[in-house]
């Protein structure tokens, strides 16, 4: 079957792309924008990409068009699709319908974190032998790419609320059904499909809905949010998780199911208790205490499935990451770059912490696009200036299509701010202003320009290093 893609290089629907290829289909795929890693993988994996949306990419007639849910009516292929009597689907019905059909499903959802926590389920299982299929909303490390079909009875899916398509309203993870279901956290997000808190919690009650009584549910102990979605109604065992800090795990029968001990102020070492019983630590190279609780997750749902505890922490112990989740490009003359995708305040907030933590006194750039859908819709700016106060200096970059003004940010920063239109601009104050030891993140869920290779390569000049 030939299958093409429109809006093949987000995420989830480059991920797809990689399944139906694993499955024998013949697979192409048009986006409006292509930018590693994604476009990468693709290409890599032998997939056809095709530059904008021009109804030509649906000649010949493919046999199914999956529709992401970036596409709307208007848009040429779409239109295209429909005029034509072209079958189509979105891309969580196919996913259900081709890949999940007897899987035992491990859905990871939540406002922050379902990428890097999905990862790490996946490598733990991978690491107990389980060899597991996955779908993941980035690139890992340590796997060969962002998803596959796995040869065994388990899938691990990234379970996203966002909407399925322009055609169907509803959350992805309603699609999905797990069997064990991780609730990480749940924030106001997506205002651009989603009025308030409440219509976001509706969607997360559709999908506890469909977790099965034999199931297991694990959320958060101390997420307001998530316990008002379970009073709707929950046919399912709950399991509730906690990090708590050294020396202040509690045990007995009010105490949370699992809990991360934080043994170090960075998130870089913790304790894993289950049941008022330690079973030795988690050493690894992430921060973040928002890590802390996305390897406690990891760690309990894999127990889910039958992986011993201790295993688990061993698995975690060598976790090798997640592409664009502060992740280390390089470091120049003493000046360490890192990309990241935060792109909600709490996620800011908690990664630049992490760092903190990390780096002690040594100063922290924080570089930030705020290019989501929300943050262009001016939701989240309120909270923005304080989300940044663990770094010393803070670039806002203001970027095309932002329609309300970042110098309230700068104005309200607790923090020396400044608002760059330029990544040239921006690139060059780096430049001129950090020193050895310094620490630069670079925050946007887009390509942001090329900065990251850019400032990599005007630091490189700088110093007389030879790429």
């Amino acid at each position: 079957m030939h299958i093409h893609i429109l809006g093949i290089c987000g995420t989830f629907m480059g991920s797809l792309a990689v399944l139906a290829k694993s499955l024998g289909h013949q697979v192409s795929g048009s986006d409006a924008s292509v930018y590693p890693p994604m476009s990468t993988q693709l290409a890599a994996q032998g997939i056809d990409l095709m530059e904008g949306y021009a109804a030509e990419h649906l000649q010949p007639r493919p046999d199914l068009v999956i529709i992401g849910n970036a596409m709307s009516r208007g848009n040429a292929a779409v239109e295209y699709v429909l005029n034509e009597g072209i079958a189509y689907t979105s891309g969580p019905a196919w996913l259900a319908q081709q890949v999940l059909q007897g899987k035992h499903v491990i859905g990871v959802a939540g406002t922050h974190g379902k990428t890097t926590t999905t990862t790490m389920v996946a490598w733990v299982l991978e690491q107990a032998g389980l060899q597991p299929g996955f779908l993941i909303g980035g690139v890992p490390q340590g796997f060969d790419a962002s998803a596959r079909l796995g040869g065994g009875q388990y899938f691990v899916v990234e379970a996203d609320e966002y909407d399925s398509a322009f055609f169907d309203k509803r959350s992805k993870f309603v699609h999905y059904a797990p069997r064990t279901a991780i609730l990480n956290n749940l924030e106001f997000d997506h205002a651009d499909i989603f009025d308030d808190l409440a219509a976001i919690q509706k969607q997360f009650h559709h999908l506890v809905r469909t977790v099965p009584g034999q199931g297991q549910i694990l959320m958060p102990a101390d997420e307001p949010a998530l316990d008002e979605v379970i009073a709707k109604g929950c046919w399912t065992p709950v399991a509730t998780m906690a990090l708590v800090m050294s020396g202040l795990a509690q045990t007995g029968a009010s105490a949370p199911v699992w809990q991360a001990e934080a043994l170090t102020q960075d998130g870089s070492s913790y304790a894993i208790w289950h049941q008022g019983q330690c079973y030795g630590s988690v050493n690894w190279p992430l921060t973040g205490f928002h890590n802390v609780r996305n390897g406690l997750a990891a760690i309990a749902a894999a127990a889910h499935v039958g992986v011993e505890v201790t295993v688990a922490i061993a698995a975690l112990s060598a976790f090798p990451g997640v592409k664009r989740r502060m992740e280390q490009l390089g470091i120049v003359d003493g000046v360490t770059v890192f990309d990241d995708f935060a792109h909600h305040p709490t996620a800011i907030r908690t990664t630049l912490e992490g760092l903190r933590g990390r780096v002690g006194q040594q100063r922290i750039w924080a570089v930030i696009e705020p290019r989501s859908n929300t943050m262009r819709l001016g939701a989240h700016k309120d909270g923005l200036a304080a989300s940044a106060a663990a770094a010393d200096q803070v670039i806002w970059y203001q970027p095309s299509g932002l329609d309300w003004d970042l110098a309230p940010v700068v104005a309200d920063s607790p923090v020396p701010a400044q608002v760059a239109s330029d990544v040239a601009a921006v690139v060059a104050r780096l430049v001129a202003e950090t020193r050895p030891g310094d620490a630069v993140v670079i925050m946007s869920n887009g390509g942001f320009g090329g900065i990251h290779q850019k400032l990599l390569a005007a630091l490189r000049e700088k110093s007389g290093v030879v790429a």
